[in-house]
């Protein structure tokens, strides 16, 4: 059961931290618009806060470093 926590926090810090890369790479994101037949909805753009890309990439680097503190299970 231990194991499965430990990988379930690398992933989640694994993965706020690869969002902040991305957030600090990117100025602006565009969602795929929608298309039924002749009418498209525009895609929806996302703009990163100043303040996320560093933390994501913080807050993901304190969980990936707290997935290595869990004790690993001794025995069956």
């Amino acid at each position: 059961m231990t194991a499965m926590w430990r990988a379930f926090f690398l992933a989640v810090g694994a993965y706020c931290c690869v969002l902040g890369v991305e957030a600090l790479a990117i100025e602006q994101a565009v969602l795929k618009p929608s298309g039924q037949g002749q009418q498209v909805v525009p895609g929806k753009v996302i703009t990163p806060p100043d303040w996320a890309p560093w933390s994501l990439m913080g807050a993901g680097a304190v969980v990936v470093l707290y997935s290595f503190t869990i004790p690993k299970r001794v025995g069956g």
